[in-house]
């Protein structure tokens, strides 16, 4: 008897099983692509244009008590009225203004100290003008020996100061004071007394003009 020639009984199964065997165990698998994320994305800050005028009540420019050295003590804070402005600074626009004042004192020494500040607001166009005309009434006369200008740091948009000595009492007393302007913001910054600091004056007129915002 002849028998055809071929492949034993299921022998051609084999490859078959083969490569179900390889895509299982991922060998012929296809490569899938990672998957996508989107990081957050942070918005850009818009700046925000800086007022040409005061944006803080009054009560924030004064002088605190933190602002001093810590023997001094409040002695005054009060709004400034409408008639204490005078009238040529009313002309000019005045708008407003507050007042505070310190002081130290060393009764065994008879020695005492005074910190006064004054803040007044104008409107932007005119407050050039007020300072001019603060400027005009607190400068010594040119042949005064005792009251002079004084170097002093640049302070907001416009500054000055001098240094002024009375001796009509028993004790020389000094003044130390400093006017200036920022946006549209006067303040007068004095320091007097029978002891006097030019350092702290300095260090007081740049946290004063800082605090204008």
């Amino acid at each position: 008897m002849v028998y055809a020639m071929g492949y034993p009984s299921g022998l051609w199964l084999l490859p078959a099983c083969i490569f179900c065997l390889l895509v299982s165990a991922g060998c012929i698998a296809e490569e899938s692509e990672p998957p996508y994320v989107q990081l957050p994305v942070s918005p850009v800050p818009t700046p925000t244009p800086d007022s040409p005028v005061v944006t803080v009540p009054l009560a924030d420019l004064a002088l605190q008590k933190e602002d001093l050295p810590p023997d001094y003590r409040l002695k005054d804070r009060t709004v400034t009225s409408y008639d204490g402005a005078g009238q040529v600074f009313r002309d000019l626009g005045w708008q407003q203004g507050y007042e505070v004042t310190y002081y130290r004192m060393d009764t065994d020494r008879n020695d005492i100290t005074i910190i006064s500040q004054e803040i007044a607001v104008y409107p932007i166009k005119t407050v050039r003008d007020a300072y001019s005309l603060k400027k005009e009434k607190l400068l010594p006369e040119e042949d005064s020996r005792t009251d002079y200008q004084v170097p002093f740091p640049p302070t907001g948009d416009r500054s000055i100061a001098w240094r002024e000595v009375s001796t009509s009492g028993m004790v020389p007393v000094v003044t130390y004071t400093v006017i200036f302007t920022k946006k549209n913001v006067y303040e007068k910054i004095a320091l007097t007394g029978t002891s006097t600091d030019y350092e702290l004056l300095k260090t007081l007129a740049t946290t004063a003009a800082e605090k204008i915002r």
